[in-house]
């Protein structure tokens, strides 16, 4: 069966676009013309990404983004947006989209982003399906910083962070290579999984504001996930 994704769009033309180039490319597709029926075709269907419109009729797609983390779905989910205020976008990251494709966006560049998101998504699965050795043999150990890769859970001082996937993936990555600088777009390249990536990289701004509120003693003056000016990211251990 292939990957189904849920349209939540209120414009018949772009739901039609988009429905006709998904499933082009093996994908099945749902779709919804306002906010309360893509919640509940999303809570009801479990589909694997979800492209959610931002101005829908009934209930707008923060409002349903932010309903599907409050369940605990973590589908990923790529808002669609006319809008070219930034605090639209950092908001629709803030309450937990993945991602965000500004209209009129090319469908070379939303295909390899769903595909992208849907691979990142199928990693963590995989390794919860293969058999763990209990406690972990591989564990990294970075000071005060602890991962465990094989049981996909970071610590810190020994308690464990509650990090979203895409958290965990961000510090994994960052930690592998201490004291390493990565530019914004070598960590949505290697981290989001968008290759070559040249695009808008707020995205890895707001990871990393998410990511350092979990892990820092302080946020406002971090230790561990470091910012080098004009440069990228480092994890200092």
């Amino acid at each position: 069966m292939g990957k189904r994704i849920l349209i939540v769009e209120d414009e018949k033309n772009i739901v039609d676009i988009l429905s006709f180039n998904l499933v082009k490319e093996g994908y099945e597709t749902l779709e919804a013309y306002d906010g309360e029926a893509g919640l509940q075709l999303a809570l009801e269907q479990d589909p694997d990404l979800i492209l959610l419109d931002l101005m829908l009729p009934r209930m707008n797609g923060f409002d349903v983004c932010r309903s599907l983390r409050e369940r605990g779905h973590g589908t990923p989910v790529i808002m669609l947006t006319a809008r070219e205020e930034e605090t639209d976008k950092v908001l629709g990251l803030e309450l937990g989209a993945d991602d965000y494709i500004t209209k009129p966006f090319s469908m070379r560049e939303l295909l390899a982003r769903v595909k992208a998101n849907i691979r990142r998504n199928e990693m963590p699965r995989a390794l919860e399906n293969a058999a763990a050795p209990a406690g972990g043999g591989k564990r990294m150990q970075l000071g005060r910083i602890a991962i465990d890769p094989e049981l996909m859970v970071a610590y810190k001082d020994n308690r464990t962070l509650e990090l979203t996937q895409r958290e965990y993936e961000l510090l994994k990555f960052l930690a592998a290579q201490p004291g390493k600088v990565f530019s914004r777009e070598a960590l949505m390249e290697h981290v989001w999984n968008y290759e070559g990536y040249v695009g808008d990289v707020r995205a890895v701004d707001v990871a990393v504001r998410r990511l350092r509120e979990k892990v820092e003693d302080d946020p406002a003056a971090p230790q561990f996930i470091v910012t080098r000016r004009g440069l990228g990211y480092l994890f200092n251990a």
